[in-house]
């Protein structure tokens, strides 16, 4: 499949429009200068501080390319980011990888399924059972050379603008939520939107929508989600450990010295760690303004847990008729199986321990 070949020479709608005016790679300073498009507009907490910390790390490290950070809209759209790199018109993105499932359903697993693994057990996957080398062979299928490149952590059940306290009340619920997650909730009935992180706020106080997720507390707070819902579900099914990707134009990537190459490598790696921890490291302070501020803090009902479940069993079984896809979710079950093997005998129980002890 020649999808570089299918992009250059057919229309992307948006995208073609705002890409094919970006201009040819600049040079600064003696430095190739590469063109870093993103999913989410300058200074969002977590999502665009994972692009920065990428940002940051290669060019400190690289003395032969600069990366110039291209925020959502500037040169291209939030969900265009996909099309103008795998096109050649940007040079690399930094995104969430389930956006571009309708490319392929695999890539869902590189930011996360509902249900899946943590932030811990997807790096687990990713750096050492298999997940990274399918990552690779799915990004040759579009021209793609992807890295992991951040992780939001857990992610909560999501902000409401009314309590939900049967699975009844999921019928018709107009909710933002992209992903696998964003397919089950809308087989429990809901009308699930995939509304870019730039827009949420306004889809919500113009009443477009019932509801969104996004992050976190920490990112949550940020984009001033408290100001528009009074219910936030702290408990959610949809992205028990999201990662952020990015992905280079794999002629690009293939262009960079063997130096540079691992520079990318090792930069995705410690944005994906700093990252994790800057979630953690921030979100109960900020629920506790949250809640202090007013938000009632929720919990969804059983019912409503087992509409999830049903849900999200249905949607990880729609596209099992795709070879490679079969590949990914089969490695990725078989490394969380071994990983909640060890963690249920170790992590586990020292918390518990832990807990016990310290009260």
């Amino acid at each position: 499949m020649d999808r570089r070949s299918f992009l250059k020479n057919s229309a992307l709608g948006g995208t073609a429009a705002a890409a094919t005016t970006l201009a040819a790679p600049a040079y600064a300073q003696g430095k190739r200068t590469l063109r870093l498009v993103t999913s989410v507009p300058e200074g969002f907490a977590i999502f665009d501080d994972a692009a920065q910390y990428f940002t940051d790390a290669v060019n400190a490290m690289s003395e032969n390319i600069t990366i110039q950070k291209n925020p959502a809209g500037t040169l291209v759209g939030a969900f265009e980011v996909f099309d103008a790199v795998t096109a050649g018109q940007a040079d690399l993105y930094h995104s969430a990888d389930y956006y571009f499932g309708g490319q392929h359903p695999g890539y869902y697993f590189y930011t996360a399924v509902p249900f899946g693994g943590t932030g811990q057990e997807l790096m687990n996957w990713y750096l050492h059972d298999g997940g990274k080398e399918l990552h690779d062979e799915l990004g040759e299928i579009f021209g793609l050379k992807s890295f992991l490149a951040g992780n939001t952590g857990l992610q909560p059940g999501g902000w409401f603008n009314k309590e939900i306290n049967s699975a009844e009340d999921l019928q018709g619920l107009k909710f933002r939520m992209p992903g696998l997650g964003g397919r089950a909730l809308g087989l429990t009935g809901a009308s699930v939107q995939n509304v870019p992180g730039g827009e949420i706020y306004q889809a919500l106080s113009s009443g477009s929508i019932d509801g969104a997720e996004w992050i976190g507390p920490f990112a949550d707070e940020r984009l001033g989600l408290q100001e528009v819902c009074q219910f936030y579900y702290t408990a959610g099914f949809h992205e028990p450990g999201s990662a952020l990707s990015c992905a280079f134009n794999r002629d690009v990537f293939n262009e960079l010295d063997a130096a540079d190459q691992k520079i990318v490598e090792i930069a995705a790696q410690a944005t994906h760690h700093w990252s994790l921890a800057q979630s953690y490291a921030n979100n109960a302070a900020a629920l506790e303004r949250l809640q202090s501020g007013g938000t009632k803090l929720m919990t969804f009902p059983d019912d409503v847990w087992e509409a999830f479940g049903k849900g999200s069993q249905e949607a990880l079984d729609e596209h099992m008729g795709d070879e490679l896809y079969a590949r990914i979710r089969e490695s990725f079950n078989a490394s969380l199986k071994k990983s909640s093997k060890w963690t249920s005998v170790s992590d586990d129980a020292y918390r518990q321990q832990r807990d016990r002890v310290l009260g």
